[in-house]
């Protein structure tokens, strides 16, 4: 299974959509996938779940990752890096069983120009600290308020390109 990441616990964010956006293209190709958004998380996540504590709350997302084959994380910039909730959220899955030996494809996204390329590459060192196998094509969106119609489809041909070919190359990896 496919478990497509929202790399921030922000709420209504672009990542989400972008999350689901990626999650119907997949059930258009007969591939079953699903969310996690970190918006999502126990409102007392750091407290209850980090350093072998589990609470019930986190039990439903952990055995999404447990069960997940391969990752989809869409990681929105935050200060030229990523969100903390989603280093935050790797340090609280069970380690080394959640990520050991499975693969990733990585999106960044940006409401500047550069698609959060920072953010990508230390992220993708984590991963590899982590054994997670990250697909060489990792996507950098840009301007990512201007990537969508108004009904939460990419509509740009260059991104819709990109995003299809990085679908299917994460299908196929």
């Amino acid at each position: 299974m496919i478990t497509i990441i929202a790399g921030t616990n922000r709420p209504a964010s672009k990542t989400l959509t972008l999350a689901n956006y990626y999650h119907n293209a997949l059930n258009q190709r007969g591939i079953s996938s699903e969310i996690i958004s970190l918006a999502e998380l126990p409102a007392d996540f750091i407290a209850s779940d980090l350093y072998g504590k589990r609470s019930e709350m986190f039990k439903p997302i952990q055995e999404k990752i447990s069960a997940s084959t391969k990752f989809l994380f869409v990681v929105p910039e935050y200060n030229g890096g990523f969100p903390g909730v989603l280093k935050t959220f790797i340090d609280g899955c069970t380690f080394p069983d959640s990520f050991y030996g499975k693969k990733a494809a990585l999106t960044g996204i940006s409401s500047g120009k550069y698609g959060n390329i920072r953010g990508i590459e230390h992220f993708t060192g984590i991963c590899h600290y982590i054994h997670l196998h990250v697909m060489p094509l990792r996507l950098h969106i840009p301007t990512i308020d201007k990537e969508f119609d108004h009904h939460g489809n990419l509509f740009k041909e260059d991104t819709l390109r990109f995003v299809n070919q990085q679908i299917e190359q994460l299908i196929a990896f």
